[in-house]
């Protein structure tokens, strides 16, 4: 699995290495535009040019993002309003911070993030020649002939070259995925968004946010309500008018007052039931007790599906993160066996010091869509009451995987086993 994943590196490499081409030439066109301006000619040209730009910036960006795991968050869409005169419209993109970002990673990225995804191909192509070349050729080559630091002049040195050529291939396809992720960092760099725009990101979702979380938690109160009126508070309201009518009887008809008294321990215990049943709902206490990873294998245990959990916790997570991540994994189970017709389940507990990570795969029919359904939508309002966010992969056939992230940090050194 290690050799597949960088031998995609290694051809994810190359196609970066092209890419970086493609955007040098509209980059080069977005400059001529600008000197063209002055004379009126760049005005025809500038919002092409400029829309086509911001086409493969936001391209790199998913690619940073389906690559490497590196998000990068895009600007304001492009000041090109698409009614008005050319030259409104070109005042929009020359106002456009995010626009000069993009000029600026079009003449870096050939450069140096051109040369930073050529280094790995450079030792594989290199080591190819002296793998599958040098052997064939060096007899006519004549003593000239070196191979790097290798002079190739007769058949040890000729073996000598192909050792240094395989190791120049491996080197090559174990740099890869290496340099990938330092080329998704150096992308981040030059194509996030504004630390303005993110501000005024950051303010907008905090405002929604917040009223979201308002509606999350009146309907949970209300929810709490109910139960308790329509279970417990019913169950104890019978409990005492059963209790008055065995005071009564007590003298007259000690039979019936036992048999009463017999019906208010049977409710007393189901009232009990009802309670801890709420309590498990609000805060179950093996969560409290034991922590997310064994209340994820309680989940499991309980559930009817063959589920597999794999806890890679150091510590303790802060108890809201814990109890979020707890019904958003039970929720998760039960979609998994109600909708995807599951039978396998596939759960991974992970902190990697910034954040918990969880990731429920299933075997299911797959097709799942967030927007198609209000379970989802809940599950991703829970999640972003912690700066969570919830991605879902379900290609239909499946399988489904919901990955769910939660900023945070351990709390505490984990007593629990896993």
């Amino acid at each position: 699995m290690r050799l597949k994943r960088a031998l995609a590196a290694v051809g994810r490499c190359q196609l970066a290495g092209l890419l970086a081409v493609a955007v040098s030439a509209v980059g080069s066109l977005v400059v001529l535009a600008l000197l063209l301006l002055p004379i009126g000619a760049g005005l025809r040209l500038l919002v092409p040019a400029a829309t086509a730009l911001r086409a493969l910036s936001d391209r790199s960006r998913a690619r940073a993002a389906r690559w490497t795991g590196t998000r990068i968050s895009p600007p304001e869409p492009l000041g090109a309003e698409s009614s008005g005169s050319r030259s409104k419209r070109a005042g929009g993109i020359l106002a456009d911070e995010g626009f000069w970002r993009d000029l600026v990673w079009a003449w870096l990225e050939p450069w140096a993030g051109g040369f930073l995804v050529a280094v790995p191909l450079m030792f594989l192509w290199y080591g190819a020649f002296g793998t599958l070349v040098q052997p064939f050729v060096w007899r006519h080559l004549g003593d000239d002939n070196w191979y790097a630091f290798v002079p190739v002049s007769s058949t040890p040195t000729m073996l000598a070259a192909l050792a240094l050529g395989v190791g120049f291939m491996v080197a090559g396809v174990l740099m890869a995925p290496r340099v990938l992720r330092l080329h998704g960092r150096w992308t981040r760099l030059l194509l996030s968004a504004p630390r303005r725009t993110e501000l005024t990101r950051r303010i907008t979702q905090l405002t929604d946010t917040r009223a979201r979380v308002l509606d999350v938690q009146a309907a949970e109160l209300r929810r709490i309500e109910r139960d308790l009126h329509d279970g417990a508070q019913a169950r104890l309201v019978g409990l005492g008018m059963t209790l008055d009518s065995a005071t009564r009887l007590l003298d007259s008809d000690p039979v019936a007052a036992r048999r009463l008294l017999l019906e208010v321990g049977e409710t007393s215990a189901r009232a009990l039931e009802d309670l801890r049943n709420l309590v498990h709902g609000i805060h179950p206490p093996v969560l409290a007790d034991r922590g997310l990873g064994d209340a994820v294998r309680s989940l499991a245990l309980d559930s009817v599906l063959d589920v597999h959990v794999d806890v890679r916790l150091a510590g303790r997570l802060p108890a809201p993160v814990e109890s979020a991540a707890y019904f958003v994994v039970g929720e998760t189970l039960a979609n998994a066996a109600k909708h995807a017709g599951a039978r396998e389940v596939g759960i991974v507990l992970d902190h990697d010091g910034q954040r918990l990570r969880v990731s429920v795969t299933d075997d299911g029919r797959g097709g799942a869509d967030p927007a198609k359904g209000s379970g989802l939508r809940g599950l991703q309002r829970r999640l972003e009451s912690f700066d969570g966010v919830l991605t879902l992969h379900s290609p239909p056939g499946g399988p489904t995987t919901a990955t769910m992230e939660i900023p945070c940090v351990l709390s505490s050194p984990k007593t629990s086993s896993c």
